[in-house]
């Protein structure tokens, strides 16, 4: 029994509680937020349902986060050929009749099992966070070396292809941010990135002329285009014009979490625009809110990035500090108007239950790097000084 307290006690001292009371206080706010959508009624597309997936889904996570965390790294990694043989499989049936999309979305992205939903390319994003620190990290001082760079580059390209194919731009857009900040964070030669900077232009010609879709090509155009914002005020365009005005008539403090007539409907506001619902009901001031905790949220783990004993540690955090990043740019980006709207829900923060546990799973990803980076310092000391 002395032996599962101080285990207990072990853990709980050497877990990353400033990281998980973060994110359940984001999680916290999303319950919120949601059940006051159903409260007002100003979507019909946001029920009671909403809210308790995502409050189950966050009690799920949060118990994923915990045992993950109790998991040496390490050993997940060593363990890649467990999960990802099986988070690859679930993406490739999304092309057969198990896959399912939602209305008024463009891709097949979930897995209708019978008895779950849910949505693969999620756990691909751990799966993949976790082989391509594995695989960097073998590669080690010889990551340079051009052979090495073209094989993680095949490794980065597959799963990103796999959910471009699929439709799901947004997500795949993610899966080449990981890569990108993973691959910086292993070291990669400023020659490299300069040649891929330099290719930039070519690439989004041939893309642009011959890769994209029209839809795709309208979405990226009317940005800037204000004739064609005109052109699509009812069409392509709405859903975006909508959710600018509900989130610029919230001012400063906003129109009240509760009972305003002056709410505005916004399509989907429950996950791509719940950015605009935040600056419709708290305003300017609940944005920076929403935004400071997502930074810090961010910050927090380029922190244990930074004191990670080794490079896997640190790789796995680069992965997932680029998840939470660019999940937080994107979706703000698509709210404020600056960014085509590509379906990427804000952290933690929009309904969904596969975004949610995954999420929170890869927190415990990080924890697990902070908790037994102390385990080794703990280690250490006890060696040097005993």
């Amino acid at each position: 029994m002395k032996k599962v307290l101080h285990y207990i006690s072990d853990y709980w001292k050497n877990l990353d509680k400033a990281l998980l009371l973060l994110c359940t206080a984001m999680s916290a706010f999303s319950v919120f937020l949601l059940y006051t959508l159903d409260a007002n009624g100003i979507s019909g597309q946001v029920s009671s349902r909403q809210w308790k997936i995502n409050l189950a889904a966050a009690v799920i996570g949060i118990c994923a986060a915990l045992v993950i965390s109790a998991i040496d790294y390490k050993f997940i990694s060593q363990i890649w050929w467990l999960y990802a043989p099986v988070s690859l499989i679930l993406v490739l049936l999304l092309f057969t009749s198990l896959g399912r999309g939602v209305e008024g979305a463009d891709d097949i992205g979930w897995l209708n099992l019978g008895f779950i939903q849910f949505q693969p390319s999620e756990l691909m994003k751990i799966a993949f966070i976790m082989t391509f620190a594995t695989h960097l990290s073998k590669v080690g001082a010889h990551l340079n070396e051009p052979l090495n760079v073209l094989l993680l580059c095949i490794h980065g390209a597959v799963p990103a292809a796999l959910i471009m194919k699929q439709g799901d731009d947004g997500s795949a857009l993610v899966f080449i941010s990981i890569f990108a900040v993973m691959m910086f964070a292993a070291g990669i030669s400023w020659k490299y990135i300069a040649a891929a900077l330099a290719a930039v232009p070519a690439v989004v010609y041939a893309a642009w002329n011959y890769l994209m879709q029209p839809y795709q090509i309208k979405r990226i155009q009317i940005l800037w285009d204000t004739e064609m914002q005109q052109e699509e005020m009812l069409g392509i365009y709405m859903q975006q014009y909508l959710g600018k005005k509900a989130l610029g008539s919230g001012r400063i403090t906003g129109l009240g979490i509760f009972g305003s007539d002056k709410y505005t409907y916004v399509p989907e506001i429950d996950t791509d625009f719940i950015f605009s619902y935040i600056g419709m009901t708290l305003g300017f001031v609940g944005c920076i809110v929403t935004v400071l905790v997502l930074a810090v949220i961010c910050v927090k783990i380029l922190s244990v990035a930074s004191s990670s004993k080794d490079s896997l540690g640190r790789l796995i955090c680069a992965g997932v500090f680029a998840v939470f990043f660019s999940h937080s740019l994107i979706n703000i980006g698509m709210d404020l108007g600056v960014m085509p709207v590509i379906g990427i829900p804000l952290p933690l923060v929009s309904a969904g239950g596969t975004s949610v546990i995954a999420l929170y799973a890869s927190v415990g990803l990080v924890m697990s790097v902070y908790s037994h980076r102390k385990k080794e310092e703990h280690m250490f000391y006890t060696e040097k000084y005993d």
